[in-house]
């Protein structure tokens, strides 16, 4: 059984189910935990930075990035499968016009896959309250100070649905090629709570 322990209601139920099934048979405690471990070993913010970079450079895949993301995440060799179940990954990038900002107010689901283990900060009770009631003073406490003419849209993840931003490319980086583009990239940034 993973030794993940989550208190939220949802990881006491997964728990609970890893019991029944091992219970009946139907689950190797360790098979299950050599997946989650080859999984967690493949995820790392480093893919959304690659992710980004190549949206900047190329808006075909940008486009599609935006239309359907599980189906374009192939082209750079990376989903959003390897747990047990696969997620629908939604891109929504930030523009000049509107700030996107992630969040899940039930318990941390988040594109793991993409961004690496979540930060602390991302499960806490406060931020998961806070970003929704008050997103612009959150991010100005993440040091990200918006024009007010800044729409700010707030995204709930859920178990099946999870969320990255690609943040705005940076002015006077033209000349940069992916490999660069990346290496500007951070995990707050896909998260929506950095410009970058």
């Amino acid at each position: 059984m993973s030794d993940d322990h989550d208190d939220s209601p949802i990881a006491a139920r997964v728990r609970e189910l890893e019991a029944v099934l091992e219970e009946k048979g139907l689950l190797d405690p360790t098979e299950l935990d050599q997946v989650l471990e080859a999984f967690a070993h493949k995820a790392s913010p480093a893919n959304g930075f690659r992710v980004v970079a190549r949206a900047w450079v190329d808006d075909g895949f940008r486009a599609r990035l935006l239309q359907d993301a599980n189906a374009a995440l192939p082209e750079l060799g990376l989903s959003m499968g390897g747990g047990l179940q696969v997620q629908r990954l939604h891109v929504v990038e930030n523009t000049e016009d509107v700030h996107n900002v992630i969040v899940c107010t039930l318990c941390s689901c988040y594109p793991l896959s993409l961004l690496g283990p979540s930060p602390t900060w991302y499960k806490s009770p406060a931020y998961r309250s806070r970003v929704v009631s008050h997103p612009r003073e959150v991010l100005e406490q993440f040091g990200l100070t918006l024009p007010g003419t800044t729409k700010i849209e707030v995204w709930d993840a859920n178990a099946e649905s999870r969320y990255m931003v690609p943040p705005r490319r940076p002015e006077g980086t033209d000349g940069l090629g992916e490999a660069e583009l990346a290496a500007l990239v951070t995990r707050n940034g896909l998260i929506g709570t950095a410009a970058v």
